[in-house]
């Protein structure tokens, strides 16, 4: 009886080496693939991730009636930032002053010097919106005077510009004024770091509106939202709803859930046009190997043996081309910002997304090896030993 026994472990690395060129073009194939599943992998982590840290579970924002999640096309009496902290008990206070922001938020073509405008998200505030944007910090600059915006970090993502074109001291257009740039802001990766903000009575007189779009408020610890709900609902003649931020930006979350599955399917396709590219490299290669196979089972080395030897070098390429892409990704498309219709946000390579990629870069090297090992294996030795 034959002794079941396995190749040594360093055969299989000598084979990788053997063959130079067809080694390098797969490994330079399987990189490629593991690449781009990283990208699709951090757009859909990097939309989860903006989505999440936006919204603040102690703030509540009151809106119009029956505008869904279209902030933008919100209008609300300039008086019901006054009326909701005299109204409603609750409301974060400090040294007198609430924490209530009045906003006007809006989608406008923003123009940078003599390129085309583009989409771009404008936020009328005041002072009182630091306290309520928590996560909002000053980077660079300081806070916009008359005729001046600060922007976020992602705002040159968002109108396709490149970053010293939105830095402090250069100007950009809209509502047909050109505003200088003051300064810029992080908000944590938040979807507010794609908007600029501006004054709201300057912004007011360039839309020639007395309105607001919404009044954000921060609950104290002890505050509860339902008094915020009840408000809006007894004031029937402003015509008025609220909704906690974190409902507003999960609601959100659903509405982009088409987005993230179409993702997942690019990752699908692109993991399939991966095995079969790997199936065809590894075919090619176990094909011109037939008598090397065939002479290993004559000096007693049995078939699942073999099998587990080619198994072993397509998962050493692809370990090593998983390895260098995560590497490529975590150097050059983490942290990338890309533009989408809620503003722009930034490809996010974490734990869960190095997971996905090379788990997807080692079943590639797995399921490529064992069909054309299978089909190899099962010629006839003494065909296998003829065969050219």
């Amino acid at each position: 009886m034959t002794l079941f026994r396995f190749l040594p472990w360093e055969y299989a690395i000598r084979n990788l080496f053997r063959r130079p060129l067809r080694t390098s073009l797969t490994f330079a194939g399987l990189t490629t693939v593991v690449v781009l599943v990283f990208v699709v992998v951090g757009f859909i982590r990097g939309l989860e991730q903006s989505l999440a840290v936006s919204g603040d579970p102690q703030t509540a924002i009151i809106f119009s009636l029956g505008m869904g999640e279209n902030l933008e096309y919100s209008s609300i009496p300039m008086r019901t930032s006054d009326l909701v902290p005299a109204s409603v008990a609750g409301i974060q206070s400090r040294f007198g002053q609430h924490y209530v922001s009045p906003e006007l938020y809006l989608g406008t073509q923003v123009g940078i010097d003599e390129r085309e405008p583009a989409m771009g998200l404008i936020r009328g505030v005041t002072r009182s919106a630091v306290l309520v944007r928590r996560q909002f910090e000053i980077e660079e600059g300081e806070w916009p005077g008359p005729g001046e915006v600060i922007v976020g970090q992602l705002v040159a993502a968002k109108l396709g510009a490149a970053v010293d074109e939105v830095g402090v001291g250069q100007a950009i257009q809209f509502e047909g004024r050109t505003w200088r740039i003051s300064g810029v802001f992080s908000a944590g990766g938040s979807a507010f770091e794609s908007e600029a903000w501006c004054r709201l009575d300057e912004l007011q007189q360039a839309l020639k509106r007395q309105d607001l779009s919404i009044v954000a408020v921060s609950l104290a610890p002890d505050g509860d939202f339902a008094d915020v709900d009840l408000f809006c609902k007894e004031r029937l003649d402003l015509e008025l709803q609220t909704m906690l931020e974190t409902e507003y930006y999960a609601t959100l979350q659903r509405d982009y859930a088409p987005v993230r599955w179409l993702a997942w399917l690019v990752v699908l396709l692109v993991s399939g046009a991966g095995v079969f590219a790997g199936l065809n490299t590894m075919y090619g290669s176990v094909v011109g190997r037939i008598p090397e196979l065939a002479t290993l089972q004559t000096i007693g080395f049995l078939r699942r043996a073999i099998v587990v030897s080619l198994i072993q070098e397509g998962l050493l390429l692809a370990a090593a081309a998983s390895l260098l892409a995560a590497v490529l990704a975590l150097a050059f498309v983490n942290g990338a910002a890309v533009r989408f219709t809620m503003g722009a946000f930034s490809l996010r390579i974490d734990n869960v997304a190095v997971l996905i990629g090379c788990g997807v870069g080692l079943s590639l090297g797995f399921l490529g090896a064992i069909p054309p090992a299978i089909r190899a294996l099962r010629m006839p030795i003494v065909e296998g030993l003829k065969a050219v």
